[in-house]
């Protein structure tokens, strides 16, 4: 029975069921390719690609070689495809040449051999291969503008895809005439497969002329070559459609969307109501946070739409606009936003984490809020308030021994968000 003396734990047992729902290892057996006449190849980028390689490996009966890129502290142990680690979300030169010897192990390939692409989340810092004339430290720049602007993820994407000789499409050009089949985990509102990781192997439906509008639109003014490539370049990426792209397979081996049932259906099991609220949210984390505020006083108040005790679920990849100097990721954001709004309101707990055990940059997975939240902030002289205006999440939920700190997961379908009212 859950109540208001283990909600905190049941909070994090519900995490990990959606985490679990999403591990490589259950799902990626499912979706093994045929059996090519020539070679196999395994390449691959994003926080769960090390997982994604070892799940490979152990269910594929044959000859393979491969090499993928995951973040820094995300390693597991393969016998034969080659994993590397390197930053994000700002790129590194361990990434920069990761993705040019996945580029060379692609090259001069026949008709015969397939390619086996493991992508998910956080591909697209991983796998760092920037067009031609353009800089590792140009797409640096590029990427921590993005990541400061507000931007949305199709938006960051469809840039860093036109500033990319690997995303967008192209590294399935490059493993032309080889099949090439790709296993993904959404990581992306909507699962777009153009979208993850910058679609390296799926049609991109976007334009330099978009891409162009969106830095336009956040005043991206630097650095100066990115700019002028996006003004000037005329090589589009592949479109739908595009007949070079015509014998490749991609398949969605894991979703927000499973991951929110998984949690619905362990909440049911344990006497609590569940209520999927969506698992592509988007906006502004404080945004978000006041419109969940109101759905859960809309119950408390009447009810709607839902009684209580009950659950409320939602997935997807909330921005933040930075303005202050703090520390924190867009869970921690949320998370305080909503304690705000809630006004240290009774029966209401809730979590919010990204399932790959990192917000952000920090060494948290998020954190979570309890009814004496506010009050237990004010014993010790914290403003919420005032940490909201410098984002800075993730010292005010230090100070209160409220981080959730799971370590890296190893796979990644986004933000987890649940709030529980009892």
């Amino acid at each position: 029975m859950v109540n208001s003396n283990n909600a905190r734990e049941w909070l994090k047992q519900l995490m990990q069921h959606a985490i679990n729902a999403a591990d490589p290892q259950l799902s990626l057996p499912h979706y093994l390719p045929p059996v090519p006449k020539g070679r196999t190849i395994v390449v691959g980028a994003g926080k769960a690609a090390a997982s994604m390689a070892q799940a490979f490996e152990e269910n594929w009966q044959y000859p393979l070689t491969g090499l993928v890129v995951t973040r820094y502290g995300h390693k597991v142990p393969t016998r034969f495809i080659e994993v590397v680690e390197a930053r994000h979300p700002v790129p590194d030169e361990a990434g920069l040449h990761a993705a040019q010897r996945i580029l060379s192990l692609v090259n001069n390939l026949t008709a015969d051999d397939l390619v086996v692409c493991l992508i998910s989340g956080g591909g697209s810092a991983l796998l760092t291969a920037p067009a031609p004339g353009l800089t590792l430290q140009d797409k640096q720049a590029i990427n921590q503008a993005l990541l400061k602007s507000g931007a949305t993820i199709d938006e960051m994407n469809c840039v860093r895809k036109h500033l990319s000789s690997i995303k967008g499409g192209q590294l399935a050009l490059s493993c032309a005439p080889a099949k090439v089949w790709t296993l993904l985990i959404s990581d992306v509102p909507g699962d777009d497969p153009s979208v993850i990781a910058s679609g390296p192997t799926v049609a991109d439906p976007t334009t330099f002329a978009e891409a162009l509008a969106i830095v336009e639109k956040y005043r991206i003014t630097e650095p100066q070559a990115a700019i002028q490539y996006l003004q000037t370049a005329t090589k589009e990426t592949p479109k739908p459609g595009d007949p070079r792209l015509a014998t490749n397979q991609v398949h969605m081996i894991a979703t927000p969307q499973m991951s929110l049932e998984a949690a619905a259906q362990f909440a049911r099991s344990q006497g609590i109501t569940p209520l999927i609220l969506g698992d592509a949210l988007e906006g502004e984390a404080r945004d978000v946070a006041l419109v969940h505020a109101g759905i859960a006083k809309q119950v408390l108040r009447h009810g709607q739409p839902i009684n209580r005790p009950c659950l409320l679920l939602s997935g997807g990849e909330t921005t933040v606009t930075v303005k202050g100097a703090g520390r924190g990721g867009r869970n921690t954001e949320f998370l305080l936003a909503l304690s705000v709004a809630l006004a240290g309101l009774d029966h209401v707990y809730a979590l919010a984490c990204d399932t790959d055990g990192v917000d952000g940059t920090e060494d948290n997975a998020g954190a979570m809020i309890t009814p004496d939240t506010l009050s237990r902030a004010d014993k010790l002289g914290l403003s919420a308030k005032s940490y909201l205006a410098n984002n800075d999440g993730y010292t005010f939920f230090e100070q209160l021994g409220d981080l959730v700190i799971t370590g890296p997961t190893l796979t990644n379908v986004n933000d987890f968000r649940a709030i529980l009212i009892l």
